[in-house]
């Protein structure tokens, strides 16, 4: 066993559950926590995560400090870096796994780096209840639906889910084992537009605690029904957390587990748990829905480019309300209610037919909580073109749709103030209201809040019609 360790860190910015830093600190005298920015897997694709990222760095480093542990932050690329640590160093490397192909890929190369050069090394689980290689039917082929899948991962995870976790022991003497880090700061996105999260968000393992305990105390009872109501507080909001593992998703199995018998409401909660694990597996067992349709039939589908309406939407600016609080609250919180995300997805690809692939770029960009995995396969679950999918010809009502979960606009009218006046029976179809009534609330419609770029009916109607062109073929 060597004396000095590097924890190499990617999405598992916590003390408690972290399998490879607690391993490390009770193997080894000497130990480093390592972060490697590496801008390429950054570069116009994140902005929103290089502020949480930043941020997240900044508050796990006060918690490393009070454990006598250093943490360095590298730039440059993964391979580059681990090919300067040489077998004389005397180090053992650690980290935990990240399921997305191409991290995977990067994994094994830099383990064979890491054998060619003789340097020990160790890795461990990542941020997932079971490994999707565990995952599989009984004929040896993956799941393509939920339910089955998730009854088997529930019975095979409470056979093996640990009774308790390794702690991290305190050392007795800082190492820095890199001559010079870079700083939080020059990770940040060049334009400050994410300054409004921090009204929104503080990215620390304490607060995914707080999040989860307030759930599981004043939500989780109720969740099947307030979580679909964005304007009440009635989800997690874990997600954040969750994506760069300032919690680990046993950790809040267990918080449910214990208070199952009091709270109704858990079960629906586990199951949202249950579709981050499917969608995990489903890009590894078929790593092409990540470029494309997972459903090939759907490579025919004659969808529309139409940079204008791309834009209305990505703006909130599409004359549907619900639609446009929605695309408003991503862009000043990072975040998005899950029922709206369903919405304005629905909206991009159904009433303005445009790829799906677009509408997974622009929440790539703008979510802090973007994980490849469960936005892709959210993406095509609404397109129709994925896993277990909702039918292409499942078109939301975006007039229903906001009538039925934010009836009294609270949700509506906080993110689209210009309509703070309008009647509630004309919120969700405001260019309904009679132009002399549009006139006495300071309202009009194509003025000061834009008339719908689409007609619900025909764009209904035209989506159905594309959608028959491809069962024709």
């Amino acid at each position: 066993m060597t004396k000095k360790a590097i924890v190499w860190l990617r999405e598992d910015f916590r003390i408690e559950n972290n399998e490879a830093l607690a391993y490390a600190s009770q193997n080894h005298e000497l130990v480093s926590a390592l972060y490697i920015y590496n801008s390429k897997n950054f570069d116009k694709k994140r902005e929103a995560q290089k502020w949480w990222l930043s941020k997240s760095l900044e508050n796990f480093n006060l918690d490393l400090k009070k454990l006598n542990i250093s943490l360095e932050i590298q730039s440059g690329d993964e391979l580059e870096i681990f090919s300067n640590i040489k077998k004389k160093d005397d180090v053992t490397i650690y980290w935990s796994k990240i399921y997305e192909p191409d991290v995977i890929n990067k994994g094994k190369e830099i383990r064979d780096l890491l054998i060619k050069n003789e340097i020990q090394y160790k890795y461990f689980k990542g941020n997932i209840l079971v490994e999707f290689q565990e995952m599989t039917k009984d004929d040896g082929t993956p799941y393509k639906v939920f339910t089955p899948f998730w009854k088997k991962t529930e019975q095979l995870y409470i056979s093996k889910s640990p009774s308790k976790y390794l702690k991290i022991k305190p050392k007795e003497k800082k190492i820095n084992f890199f001559k010079k880090s870079i700083t939080v700061k020059e990770i940040l996105p060049k334009k400050n537009w994410y300054k409004k999260f921090e009204k929104y968000w503080n990215p620390s393992e304490n607060d995914a605690k707080k999040y989860l305990q307030e759930l599981v105390d004043n939500r989780i009872e109720n969740y099947s029904v307030t979580r679909d109501i964005p304007g009440v507080n009635g989800t997690s909001k874990l997600s954040p957390f969750l994506k760069f593992g300032q919690i680990h998703v046993g950790t809040i199995w267990k918080k449910c587990e214990d208070i199952k018998v009091k709270k109704i409401g858990y079960r629906k909660y586990i199951n949202e748990l249950g579709w981050r694990e499917f969608s995990h597996s489903l890009i590894n067992y078929f790593p092409e829905m990540l470029k494309g349709n997972l459903r090939k039939d759907f490579d025919n589908f004659p969808w529309v480019k139409n940079e204008q309406f791309l834009n209305k939407w990505k703006r909130g600016l599409t004359g549907y309300p619900i639609v446009d609080a929605g695309m408003r609250e991503l862009f000043e919180t990072g975040w998005m209610h899950n029922r709206v995300r369903m919405i304005v997805a629905s909206f991009l690809v159904k009433h303005l037919r445009i790829h799906w692939m677009e509408g997974e770029k622009h929440f790539k960009n703008c979510l802090v909580d973007y994980n490849e995995a469960s936005n892709v396969a959210q993406w095509q679950w609404v397109a129709g073109c994925g896993a277990d999918a909702a039918p292409y010809f499942r078109i939301f009502n975006p007039i229903l749709q906001g009538i039925k979960f934010d009836s009294d606009g609270i949700y509506t009218k906080k993110w689209v103030p210009e309509l703070k006046n309008m009647p509630k029976e004309f919120l969700h179809k405001p260019w309904e209201l009679e132009k002399k009534y549009q006139e006495q609330i300071k309202t009009i419609i194509g003025k000061d809040y834009p008339a719908p770029i689409v007609v619900h009916e025909e764009a209904r109607a035209s989506a159905l019609q594309a959608f028959q062109s491809i069962k024709k073929n």
